[in-house]
């Protein structure tokens, strides 16, 4: 489980109320993930905390069917994916991609969005595909 520190309690604080907040550097303008305490583009460490459209695309991804922590046993398979925000190009979240049945064909490309899910006293944001029908 995450720990928030004073760095992060911001986005874990966001997620709680199912909002995707991101740090925006106030030197450089650019939106950063993870919450670091200066900016990964410019050095600047002032920072906005802004809302982000929580839409994005699949720029990688890879299936884990092996349990690689104890705490993950009865979880696969499940889906890792990078996903590439709509709100910057090459801004990227390390995340899980859920809704997916295990025969399940991904692309790198596809649409996916953001959703929550509450873990204890953690809401954690994953993403599942965007779906065609709408």
């Amino acid at each position: 489980m995450p720990a928030p520190d004073d760095v992060s309690s911001f986005f874990w604080a966001a997620a709680a109320e199912h909002r995707l907040v991101l740090q925006r550097c106030h030197g450089c303008g650019k939106l950063q993930y993870p919450p670091e305490i200066c900016c990964v583009h410019c050095q600047a460490d002032h920072f906005d905390h802004v809302e982000v459209t929580g839409r994005g695309v699949i720029y990688s991804y890879a299936t884990v069917d092996r349990p690689l922590h104890v705490g993950f046993v009865d979880a696969l398979p499940y889906v890792v994916v990078m996903v590439e925000l709509d709100d910057q190009p090459e801004l990227r979240m390390l995340t899980n991609l859920v809704g997916v049945e295990p025969d399940t064909q991904l692309r790198c490309g596809a649409e996916v969005e953001v959703v929550f899910e509450t873990r204890g006293t953690i809401t954690v944001p994953q993403f599942r595909l965007v779906d065609d029908r709408r």
